[in-house]
């Protein structure tokens, strides 16, 4: 099978565009630089179908890679005939090729190679042929010093019959169909375990069975956490009575001597080898299936997250709060660079509010702060009152900002890089700033499961995690746009084309060079060659340069088509950028060429429309209800103000500004059916809920959603 026609069998996408994205795949070309300059190719594919023909086509590569393998191997073993390679060569899935495989993939020691050395096949032979009934007295012929008895040469004889009941691909696929609809997921304390105080948050599933086929991704991996944790078994069952009847149906033509040896062979082969080999297989597709559901989830998250209203380019007075060891307070400029560092400690022990409180006003004075950023970790909610009770000589808002995965972010490499004088404290509430101003530049510095938006995500595919989580985070800052002049290395090695190596050549050159002047000038970056530029240019913003469209999405290569129009319309560029009743005169069709057409050129006109536009929201200060200090606080019918900080398949948490985040189950998101949590809410939403019910003991919050 060729590579198209594969993915044409996976997708409801059209040959050519399937044929065209896959050659500027093989071009080097990256997804968001295909979805947003090569739609005409593609026929305007988006980056999520793109991103389809980007799996299926490593899925292809995959098998094709694992046929070469089978075949070379079956031909080292002198087995392989042309019908043979030939049905390998037409496999289309990797679990049809394996059990083609599987008659050749032999262990050095089974019970039926063993029985074999002792001659015993041409007895395990005469019995599928199933037509003597003198079959204890065909076993005498067979005895030697290795099988002493008729007994020793039928059970050696089952032994080769159940290897060939378990090779058998409609058998095993037979099987495999009544796993995938019946099949029970069952699990069972271990009795030294029951009493761990670890194992307290598994108690559910202590005697649990339900179809597997119905286990939610949620449920199913808490469930294999809890077995890898050592505190349950797991098996899979099914009806082993109607399994064995529907083998015996296949296999059993007579009703003699030799049909009860097979009988008890298919049993052997049932308990031995099928139910375990299958049930292991059937648990890998459901763990493989609860993966993607994860990432699917830690994505949406993630993507959420990283496209946060941001704030701009202010001065930011940041505050890391804490008790008893005090508030790192920082103090950043409008490019987010460190201009002061000190400690307060208005809460207990010490109880300096008086001297805080002239601390930061001193501060907001002094490095004309615009507004104030407090990280939501211990000793939040006191410190925003605190700050909320000072007078300042002009409006400064202040935010509430979220310090998952800050503390990841002060011990980094790229943390100690930026801060080398600095010690962890500091870090952490520059940080936290930072993110306030623009929470996708800050937050690309952080190994995006360090964020906290997702579950499950040590226990799914690593691999798999951080490929989705780096597609998300490239997708985010490309949709965005980079300015070259500002972005640190990290950001700017998400940029389409660049990477890590390059991105550290820019800022090198950079610093040396000072500011680009204009993206012709990105190409005079040391080992910055003509296809990364390509792939680059539309995503790189020059600020206030030379040329404004330096500062839009439309690519360099399509600049000569905007002379073109400016030209025509005989007026400046600089007066065409922004001018809507100009833009509206142009004829789009006669600028089309063979390789730009209108989808591109409608992007052109909206970018001169509104260059560099920001697609994202601008934050709002949010404030909890002052009265709620702590769980005990809260009691049923309560309607309170709350931000999203979690979304899963199962509902959505929400922080009411104490330390436990309450929970909305998808049950109590509307008042119809809810088929996706993110229909509904999105992460770091400002919502109102009302809560449920309160188990103090436990330390959970039920709420709903208040319309």
């Amino acid at each position: 099978m060729q590579l198209v026609p594969y993915i044409l069998s996976h997708t409801q996408l059209s040959e050519k565009s399937v044929e065209n994205t896959v050659a500027l795949l093989n071009e080097d070309c990256t997804i968001p630089f295909i979805s947003r300059y090569r739609k005409e190719r593609t026929g305007n594919l988006d980056e999520v179908q793109i991103g389809e023909i980007v799996k299926y086509k490593e899925q292809f590569e995959a098998l094709e890679k694992r046929k070469a393998a089978i075949i070379k191997a079956v031909e080292e073993q002198d087995a392989l005939t042309p019908e043979l390679k030939a049905k390998f060569l037409n496999c289309t899935d990797l679990t049809t090729l394996e059990d083609l495989y599987l008659p050749f993939k032999k262990s050095k020691k089974t019970k039926a190679e063993t029985a074999r050395k002792n001659g015993l096949e041409p007895l395990a032979k005469i019995i599928m042929a199933q037509r003597s009934d003198e079959i204890e007295f065909i076993a005498s012929k067979y005895l030697n010093k290795e099988v002493i008895n008729e007994d020793d040469a039928l059970e050696g004889a089952r032994h080769i019959i159940s290897e060939w009941i378990n090779e058998r691909t409609d058998i095993r696929n037979q099987l495999r169909n009544q796993l995938e609809r019946h099949a029970l997921i069952v699990t069972k304390v271990v009795k030294t375990q029951k009493d761990d105080e670890k194992a307290q948050k598994f108690r559910d599933y202590f005697d649990w069975n339900e179809p597997l086929s119905r286990c939610p991704s949620h449920r199913f991996l808490a469930i294999m956490r809890a077995e890898k944790e050592g505190f349950i078994r797991v098996k899979i069952e099914i009806d082993d009575d109607r399994a064995l009847e529907a083998i015996e149906r296949r296999v059993i033509k007579s009703n003699n001597a030799c049909a009860e040896q097979i009988e008890m062979a298919i049993a052997d082969a049932y308990k031995r080898l099928l139910l375990p080999s299958l049930s292991n297989e059937l648990l890998k597709s459901a763990k493989e299936k609860a993966d993607t559901a994860a990432i699917q989830v830690f994505s949406k998250n993630l993507k959420q997250l990283l496209l946060g209203a941001p704030l701009g380019e202010k001065r930011i007075l940041a505050i890391d709060p804490g008790f008893r060891t005090g508030c790192k307070v920082v103090c950043l400029d409008e490019q987010g660079d460190l201009k002061h560092n000190e400690t307060i400690y208005p809460h207990p022990p010490q109880n300096d509010s008086s001297g805080a409180i002239k601390k930061i006003s001193s501060l907001v004075d002094a490095y004309k702060i615009e507004a104030i950023a407090i990280g939501n970790g211990t000793a939040s909610r006191e410190t925003e009152q605190l700050v909320k009770r000072i007078q300042f000589k002009n409006p400064i808002e202040v935010f509430v900002v979220s310090e998952a995965g800050a503390s990841i972010y002060s011990a980094s490499k790229i943390a100690r890089d930026e801060f080398p004088n600095y010690d962890v404290t500091v870090r952490g509430a520059v940080s936290i700033g930072r993110r306030l101003a623009d929470p996708l530049a800050e937050l690309v510095k952080i190994d995006a499961k360090s964020i906290g938006v997702g579950q499950y995500q040590h226990d799914v595919d690593q691999t798999q995690l951080k490929s989705s989580l780096d597609t998300v985070v490239e997708s985010c800052v490309n949709s965005v746009g980079v300015n070259i002049n500002t972005a640190s290395v990290p950001l700017l090695s998400y940029v389409s084309g660049i990477g890590p190596k390059l991105a550290e050549n820019i800022v090198t050159y950079r610093n040396e060079n000072g500011a680009f002047g204009s993206r012709e000038q990105i190409k005079k970056v040391p080992r910055l060659g003509g296809k990364a530029f390509e792939q680059s240019a539309g995503f790189l913003r020059i600020k206030d340069g030379e040329n404004p469209l330096d500062d839009s999405a439309v690519h360099p290569e399509s600049y000569a088509i905007v002379k073109k129009m400016v030209k025509d319309q005989g007026v400046p560029l600089t007066e065409i950028v922004g001018n809507k009743s100009v833009l509206q005169r142009i004829d789009l069709k006669s600028y089309c060429t063979d390789t730009i057409g209108i989808p591109t050129l409608k992007d052109i006109l909206g970018e001169l429309e509104k260059p560099g536009l920001d697609r994202r929201e601008k934050a709002k200060v949010f404030t909890f209800n002052q009265n709620i200090k702590e769980i005990t606080d809260l009691h049923q019918g309560q309607l309170l103000p709350g931000i999203v900080n979690n979304i899963t398949n199962f509902g959505c948490f929400v922080d009411v500004g104490i330390k436990e985040s309450g929970l909305i189950h998808i049950s109590n998101l509307s008042d119809t059916f809810v088929k996706d949590v993110n229909e509904h809410v999105s992460l770091h939403q400002q919502v109102v809920v009302k809560v449920l019910d309160v188990d103090i003991k436990r330390k959970r919050i039920q709420l709903a959603l208040h319309k």
